[in-house]
Protein backbone atom coordinates (compact mmCIF):
# COMPACT_ATOMS: atom_id res chain seq x y z
CA UNK A 1 0.00 0.00 0.00
CA UNK A 2 1.68 3.20 -1.20
CA UNK A 3 0.14 5.46 1.44
CA UNK A 4 1.73 3.37 4.22
CA UNK A 5 5.17 4.36 2.92
CA UNK A 6 5.02 8.10 3.47
CA UNK A 7 2.82 11.11 3.87
CA UNK A 8 1.96 11.72 0.23
CA UNK A 9 0.95 15.33 0.90
CA UNK A 10 4.57 16.32 1.39
CA UNK A 11 5.54 18.02 -1.81
CA UNK A 12 8.42 20.10 -2.94
CA UNK A 13 7.43 23.49 -4.25
CA UNK A 14 8.52 23.75 -7.84
CA UNK A 15 8.71 26.57 -10.29
CA UNK A 16 5.16 26.85 -11.51
CA UNK A 17 4.13 29.11 -14.35
CA UNK A 18 0.94 30.37 -12.75
CA UNK A 19 0.09 34.03 -13.05
CA UNK A 20 -1.54 36.16 -10.41
CA UNK A 21 -4.88 36.11 -12.21
CA UNK A 22 -5.14 32.31 -12.31
CA UNK A 23 -8.60 31.14 -11.26
CA UNK A 24 -9.13 27.66 -9.85
CA UNK A 25 -12.48 26.04 -9.14
CA UNK A 26 -13.18 23.52 -6.41
CA UNK A 27 -16.31 21.38 -6.45
CA UNK A 28 -16.94 19.54 -3.18
CA UNK A 29 -19.35 16.73 -2.38
CA UNK A 30 -21.58 17.37 0.63
CA UNK A 31 -21.73 13.62 1.33
CA UNK A 32 -19.22 12.61 4.05
CA UNK A 33 -18.77 16.31 4.80
CA UNK A 34 -16.34 15.87 7.68
CA UNK A 35 -13.93 14.35 5.18
CA UNK A 36 -14.74 16.49 2.14
CA UNK A 37 -14.56 19.77 4.06
CA UNK A 38 -11.11 18.77 5.33
CA UNK A 39 -10.07 18.00 1.74
CA UNK A 40 -11.40 21.38 0.60
CA UNK A 41 -9.54 23.21 3.37
CA UNK A 42 -6.30 21.47 2.40
CA UNK A 43 -6.80 22.41 -1.25
CA UNK A 44 -7.57 26.04 -0.45
CA UNK A 45 -4.54 26.43 1.82
CA UNK A 46 -2.29 24.89 -0.86
CA UNK A 47 -3.63 27.20 -3.55
CA UNK A 48 -3.12 30.24 -1.32
CA UNK A 49 0.39 29.07 -0.36
CA UNK A 50 1.24 28.85 -4.05
CA UNK A 51 0.14 32.36 -4.99
CA UNK A 52 -3.51 31.96 -5.97
CA UNK A 53 -5.56 34.89 -4.68
CA UNK A 54 -8.45 34.03 -2.34
CA UNK A 55 -10.88 35.82 -4.67
CA UNK A 56 -9.66 33.56 -7.50
CA UNK A 57 -10.67 30.36 -5.74
CA UNK A 58 -14.25 29.45 -6.67
CA UNK A 59 -15.73 26.98 -4.18
CA UNK A 60 -19.04 25.23 -4.89
CA UNK A 61 -20.83 22.25 -3.38
CA UNK A 62 -22.80 19.40 -4.94
CA UNK A 63 -24.90 16.78 -3.13
CA UNK A 64 -22.61 13.80 -3.67
CA UNK A 65 -19.63 12.37 -5.50
CA UNK A 66 -21.77 11.31 -8.45
CA UNK A 67 -22.62 14.99 -9.09
CA UNK A 68 -19.01 16.23 -9.08
CA UNK A 69 -18.56 15.87 -12.85
CA UNK A 70 -21.61 17.94 -13.74
CA UNK A 71 -20.63 20.51 -11.12
CA UNK A 72 -17.19 20.74 -12.73
CA UNK A 73 -18.72 21.04 -16.19
CA UNK A 74 -21.00 23.87 -15.10
CA UNK A 75 -18.12 25.63 -13.37
CA UNK A 76 -16.13 25.48 -16.61
CA UNK A 77 -19.10 26.67 -18.69
CA UNK A 78 -20.17 29.52 -16.41
CA UNK A 79 -16.91 30.86 -15.02
CA UNK A 80 -13.33 31.63 -16.02
CA UNK A 81 -11.51 28.78 -14.26
CA UNK A 82 -8.28 27.31 -15.60
CA UNK A 83 -8.74 24.08 -13.63
CA UNK A 84 -11.37 22.41 -11.47
CA UNK A 85 -10.60 20.25 -8.46
CA UNK A 86 -13.28 17.66 -7.67
CA UNK A 87 -13.29 16.52 -4.03
CA UNK A 88 -15.40 13.70 -2.68
CA UNK A 89 -15.39 10.62 -0.52
CA UNK A 90 -17.03 7.26 -1.13
CA UNK A 91 -16.82 4.75 1.70
CA UNK A 92 -17.40 1.04 1.05
CA UNK A 93 -20.71 -0.20 2.39
CA UNK A 94 -22.51 -3.52 2.31
CA UNK A 95 -23.77 -3.15 -1.28
CA UNK A 96 -22.23 -2.66 -4.70
CA UNK A 97 -23.31 1.01 -4.71
CA UNK A 98 -19.68 1.89 -3.89
CA UNK A 99 -18.45 0.31 -7.13
CA UNK A 100 -21.04 2.04 -9.29
CA UNK A 101 -20.40 5.49 -7.80
CA UNK A 102 -16.60 5.13 -7.94
CA UNK A 103 -16.56 3.92 -11.54
CA UNK A 104 -19.12 6.42 -12.82
CA UNK A 105 -17.61 9.44 -11.07
CA UNK A 106 -14.03 8.72 -12.08
CA UNK A 107 -14.99 8.20 -15.72
CA UNK A 108 -17.24 11.26 -15.82
CA UNK A 109 -14.67 13.54 -14.19
CA UNK A 110 -12.02 12.42 -16.68
CA UNK A 111 -14.45 12.97 -19.55
CA UNK A 112 -15.20 16.56 -18.51
CA UNK A 113 -11.50 17.40 -18.54
CA UNK A 114 -10.98 15.85 -21.95
CA UNK A 115 -14.13 17.40 -23.41
CA UNK A 116 -13.27 20.90 -22.21
CA UNK A 117 -9.48 20.68 -22.57
CA UNK A 118 -8.97 21.79 -18.98
CA UNK A 119 -7.49 20.05 -15.98
CA UNK A 120 -10.30 18.47 -13.97
CA UNK A 121 -8.66 16.83 -11.00
CA UNK A 122 -9.97 13.63 -9.41
CA UNK A 123 -9.64 14.22 -5.67
CA UNK A 124 -12.07 11.52 -4.56
CA UNK A 125 -11.23 9.20 -1.71
CA UNK A 126 -12.46 5.64 -2.18
CA UNK A 127 -11.92 3.92 1.15
CA UNK A 128 -13.05 0.87 3.06
CA UNK A 129 -14.04 2.81 6.17
CA UNK A 130 -14.35 6.24 7.78
CA UNK A 131 -10.96 6.04 9.51
CA UNK A 132 -9.14 5.43 6.23
CA UNK A 133 -10.87 8.51 4.82
CA UNK A 134 -9.93 10.67 7.82
CA UNK A 135 -6.33 9.42 7.60
CA UNK A 136 -6.22 10.82 4.03
CA UNK A 137 -8.08 14.05 4.78
CA UNK A 138 -5.49 15.61 7.07
CA UNK A 139 -4.61 12.55 9.14
CA UNK A 140 -1.57 10.33 9.22
CA UNK A 141 -1.42 9.95 5.43
CA UNK A 142 -1.68 13.66 4.70
CA UNK A 143 -4.43 15.48 2.88
CA UNK A 144 -5.41 14.43 -0.63
CA UNK A 145 -6.95 17.89 -1.07
CA UNK A 146 -3.42 19.31 -0.90
CA UNK A 147 -2.28 16.84 -3.55
CA UNK A 148 -5.25 17.65 -5.78
CA UNK A 149 -4.48 21.39 -5.57
CA UNK A 150 -0.82 20.84 -6.43
CA UNK A 151 -1.85 18.62 -9.33
CA UNK A 152 -4.14 21.38 -10.64
CA UNK A 153 -1.37 23.97 -10.40
CA UNK A 154 1.13 21.69 -12.11
CA UNK A 155 -1.29 21.06 -14.98
CA UNK A 156 -2.01 24.79 -15.35
CA UNK A 157 1.73 25.42 -15.33
CA UNK A 158 2.30 22.75 -17.96
CA UNK A 159 -0.26 24.33 -20.27
CA UNK A 160 1.27 27.79 -19.76
CA UNK A 161 4.75 26.43 -20.45
CA UNK A 162 3.63 24.64 -23.62
CA UNK A 163 1.77 27.74 -24.80
CA UNK A 164 4.82 29.93 -24.22
CA UNK A 165 7.11 27.45 -25.98
CA UNK A 166 4.76 27.26 -28.95
CA UNK A 167 4.46 31.04 -29.21
CA UNK A 168 8.19 31.51 -28.75
CA UNK A 169 8.88 29.00 -31.55
CA UNK A 170 6.43 30.85 -33.81
CA UNK A 171 8.26 34.14 -33.20
CA UNK A 172 11.54 32.64 -34.38
CA UNK A 173 10.19 31.68 -37.81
Amino acid sequence: MASAIKNLSDYRKTDLTVNEDTVVGIVVSEWNEEVTNALANGAIISLLDNGIKRDNIKLKYVPGTFELALGAQWMIEYSDVEAVICLGCVIQGETRHFDFICNASSSAIAKVGLDYHLPVIFGVLTTDNQQQALDRAGGKFGNKGVEAAITALKMISLEHDLYLEDNFDDDEE
